[in-house]
């Protein structure tokens, strides 16, 4: 199968950039070129079934790994670990792959994501909406407009809530259910405790979907882990506020720590 489309920019500590199921590789386009200009090489994908990327079936966690880990390989040959950031889905695919192959990932950072999607928790009713959604009308553009009013916090960037439009907006509707169907299925809550490596939370204090209480758990059945909330933003803090978001990202990988979460 071949390995999923991308773009990259910059050269360095290799960082990939994992978007969430409303994504694409567009959705960490701050990120990108924050990184690069500052000494990483970023590198965004296009999840399977996304943009040009091939499909995979089944399309379950284990094989979004298993083609994430397809991409470190081959962009970082013979071994050495990469920094893993996750949004959303992204998030949870991050998690499959630091506990299938933790030899290759050096840092992770989950935004805005979840260790579980429960029957009855928030999570679980924005995707069950979502999928209705579908079911009535699967014009991307016009859900678009809707989901992204949804997921954002008071305090959004314009410029970020347009370009998450225009990502939702381009993902096609068997994609998005297949991808929303996965996630109802995700629990890794059990093995948090064996990531190992060091590790960053960002959630957004007016996020709907992934509240900071969700994060914060998370963080505490990470050993050694970290949480930064980011205030005035909902499930989209990339792209809400990139600012702040890049800030904290770029200060744990530069090794500062922020408030531990004991």
């Amino acid at each position: 199968m071949p390995l999923p489309t991308f773009s990259t920019l910059g050269a360095g500590p290799l960082v990939l950039l994992l978007h969430g199921s409303g994504g694409g590789f567009r959705s960490f386009a701050p990120q990108v070129e924050t990184l690069a200009s500052l000494g990483w090489r970023a590198v965004a994908w296009d999840m399977p079934g996304y943009g040009y990327s091939a499909p995979i079936e089944p399309y379950t966690f284990k094989g979004l790994a298993e083609r994430c880990m397809a991409l470190i390989e081959a962009l970082v040959p013979g071994g050495g670990a990469v920094t893993l950031v996750g949004q959303g889905m992204g998030g949870m695919v991050a998690q499959e792959v630091t506990l299938r192959r933790p030899d290759r990932v050096g840092r992770l950072v989950l935004a805005a994501t979840a260790a579980a999607v429960e029957p009855c928790d928030a999570y679980a009713a924005c995707i069950t909406r979502c999928l209705d959604e579908l079911d009535t009308d699967a014009d991307m553009e016009r859900i678009a407009a809707g989901v992204v009013a949804r997921l954002s916090g008071p305090q959004a960037l314009p410029e970020g809530l347009q370009l998450a439009r225009f990502c939702q907006a381009q993902v096609r509707a068997a994609t998005w259910r297949r991808a929303l169907a996965a996630m109802l299925g995700f629990d890794r809550r059990a093995a948090l405790a064996h990531i190992a490596v060091p590790t960053l939370l960002l959630a957004g204090a007016h996020d709907a979907v992934t509240p900071p209480a969700v994060l914060r758990a998370m963080a505490v059945a990470i050993k050694g882990s970290a949480l930064v909330e980011l205030p005035g933003v909902g499930h989209l803090p990339h792209l809400e506020a990139p600012d702040a978001f890049d800030r904290a990202l770029l200060d744990f990988l530069r090794g500062a720590q922020p408030a531990r979460v004991h």
